[in-house]
C-alpha cells in the first residue's frame, strides 16, 4: 500500500448550535476549535441540524425562517412586474 496517501482521521465532536447536542466520533474533518471530553481532545465541528434538532427525527414543527422561500421569491419579483406593467 502506498504511503501518505489516506486522510488522517480524528476524533471529533459534532455539536448542535441550537440544542447544544453533542456526538463523539472519528471523521476526517478537523477545526482549530477543541475540546477534551474524558481526557480524549476532540475537534469541534458545529452544525445547525442535526438527527437531535431536524423535525422529521424530533417530530416536532420548527419555523427556521418566517418568510419562506416561496414568498420571498413572489415579493421579490412582484415588485419587478407591477414595474414592467407600467
Amino acid at each position: 500500500m502506498k504511503k501518505n496517501i489516506h486522510p488522517t482521521v480524528n476524533n471529533v465532536c459534532f455539536r448542535d448550535v441550537s440544542t447544544g447536542t453533542q456526538f463523539l466520533t472519528k471523521s476526517t474533518l478537523s477545526s482549530k476549535e477543541t475540546v477534551v471530553i474524558d481526557g480524549i481532545e476532540y475537534c469541534v465541528i458545529a452544525r445547525d441540524v442535526t438527527a437531535a434538532s431536524h423535525p422529521a427525527y424530533t417530530g416536532e414543527k420548527r419555523f427556521v425562517d418566517t418568510a419562506g422561500r416561496v414568498d420571498k421569491f413572489q415579493s421579490k419579483f412582484a415588485r419587478r412586474g407591477r414595474a414592467a406593467k407600467k
